[in-house]
């Protein structure tokens, strides 16, 4: 599976932006979708999980409320909406897919950053 990640962008503190991940390769079917972020300095970190099959979701305390994921079928397209953004929320995001709902960094397919920048 070969992963695109977009969207990224600078935006205004309180503003929004929506992420997307599109598959190519393979369909997201049978997979489980997160992104994360990091931030210079810090480690890498999982914000929000989809299950492709059953649209279960986990979502961070950090983002919860604010960033919600969804998948589109017919696009094989996840997306992450982030609202209410804050200036802790800049970093480069990444989607990765893998065949177990997981809350670790061990994906089996990751797609390139996409840098989302907040200025207070």
């Amino acid at each position: 599976v070969q992963l695109q990640a977009s969207g990224g962008g600078l935006v205004q503190a309180g503003g929004s932006l929506k992420l997307s991940c599109a598959a190519s390769g393979r369909t997201f079917s049978n997979y489980a979708v997160g992104w994360f972020r990091q931030a210079p300095g810090k480690e890498r970190e999982l914000v929000a999980v989809i299950s492709w099959s059953s649209g279960s979701t986990y979502y961070a305390d950090s983002v919860k409320g604010r960033f919600t994921i969804s998948r589109d079928d017919a696009k094989n397209t996840v997306y992450l909406q982030m609202n209410s953004l804050k200036f802790e929320d800049t970093a480069v995001y990444y989607c990765a897919a893998d065949a177990y709902y997981r809350y670790d960094h061990l994906y089996d397919y990751w797609g390139q950053g996409t840098q989302v920048t907040v200025s207070s």
